[in-house]
């Protein structure tokens, strides 16, 4: 497999990360704390800042297709990172993490994920140059995906009770009370697994299953594996800071997924052209190239640009993004307090029940009729009841 870029190029920008990495780990995330508003807000800037900054050095040096291409594919992985924050949020909701080590979980899925991402990116580089075909497949991967974002909602689905976790629970000794944010620790004098560990098994599975649709959709956007990488490293970096710091817009972005959804699908049909273009398989115009139009880099950019910004700005700015905001939140309060299992002390249990009849009483002051659409396509008033009923049977009332 070729790679065009030297390699005390590859070297240098791998410690790089690297030292990033280890860095946000030794100075904010080793001694666990809750990151305030603040501490999320700079630090995110700050990620974001070197992601533009090396896209200016690549712009420079690389020329203007080069940097058009790690500004685009930079963009599609950041939104695609973004949308991986909701699966989070589910997750260490469902598994009630303490706030004060949610950092560290993040920053494994960050981890894992750069991991994971990084086999998939050689990978794919390997079968686009060995097999003609790949352009092709790619390109419908990513058009069934763009069609999987706007199907419905599946109500039901518990990310605390997948197949992966099922397993991990019938074959480890595990337990259901954290101890501080350990992996491991004792009970009954006997060595057993906390809930973290199967938080980040979770996890690191969503991860690999995301990395199958980000995958394809940068290579759709460029075939240098060194810009492929960069783009996504970089979308990657300074994903925990921005969990904390959108957390309460996240269930804004409720027309998001139709940006996303946009974007892959335009990134699919500019796939399967260049395959068209560059077509050698036998069946399709005898095996020679089909004069199709294809999209530059140049194209790509102001197109992907102008699709999320559209998305992200009418999610905030309309009435609904704030409703599906209110009832998300009650939402995933209620689902925490269902799982007992994660919650020891009586007093923790009766201040996370308190947020949910704050959070009930916010929902009163909202339009009611998009209230109720809202709560019955997110299933929330059957978590509500369920968390009212239990609160009862727990005080004899």
């Amino acid at each position: 497999m070729s790679v065009s870029e030297p390699l005390w190029i590859w070297g240098l920008t791998i410690a790089v990360i690297i030292g990033l990495l280890a860095f946000d780990f030794f100075f904010h995330v080793r001694k666990a704390h809750e990151p305030t508003i603040k501490e999320a807000a700079v630090w995110s800037a700050i990620y974001v800042g070197l992601a533009l900054l090396f896209g200016v050095i690549v712009l420079i040096f690389g020329g203007p297709q080069m940097g058009s291409e790690y500004f685009a594919g930079y963009i599609t992985e950041k939104a695609l990172s973004v949308d991986n924050l909701f699966v989070f949020l589910v997750i260490i909701g469902s598994f009630a993490v303490p706030r004060e080590d949610q950092q560290k979980v993040l920053l494994f899925g960050i981890v894992f994920a750069l991991i994971a991402r990084s086999a998939f990116i050689f990978a794919g580089k390997a079968l686009i140059e060995n097999f003609s075909f790949m352009f092709y497949l790619f390109g419908l991967i990513l058009l069934i995906t763009a069609g999987k974002l706007l199907a419905p909602e599946k109500e039901g689905d518990d990310e605390a009770n997948n197949f992966i976790i099922r397993l991990a629970r019938k074959y480890l000794r595990t337990t259901d009370h954290y101890d501080g944010d350990k992996l491991v620790t004792y009970e009954n004098g006997k060595r057993v697994l906390t809930p973290m560990l199967l938080v980040m098994v979770a996890i690191g599975g969503t991860d690999v299953l995301f990395a199958l649709d980000s995958i394809p959709a940068i290579y759709g956007l460029t075939t240098d594996v060194y810009i492929v990488f960069t783009a996504t490293a970089f979308s990657l970096m300074g994903l925990r800071q921005l969990y904390f710091l959108i957390e309460g817009l996240l269930d804004r972005l409720i027309y998001l997924k139709y940006g996303l959804s946009l974007v892959l699908g335009f990134i699919g049909v500019k796939l399967v052209l260049e395959a068209l273009h560059t077509n050698q398989l036998p069946f399709i115009n005898g095996g020679e190239n089909v004069d199709v139009f294809t999209f530059s880099a140049a194209t790509s950019l102001p197109v992907i640009i102008g699709l999320l910004t559209i998305t992200v700005l009418v999610s905030l700015y309309s009435k609904r993004g704030r409703i599906a905001s209110a009832v998300g939140s009650v939402d995933r309060l209620a689902h925490s307090y269902l799982h007992t299992e994660y919650r020891g002390s009586a007093e923790e249990r009766e201040r996370q029940y308190a947020k949910i009849l704050a959070g009930e009483e916010k929902l009163k002051a909202l339009d009611e009729e998009l209230v109720v659409q809202e709560a019955e396509r997110q299933g929330t008033y059957w978590a509500l009841e369920k968390a009212h009923r239990l609160h009862a049977e727990v005080h004899g009332s």
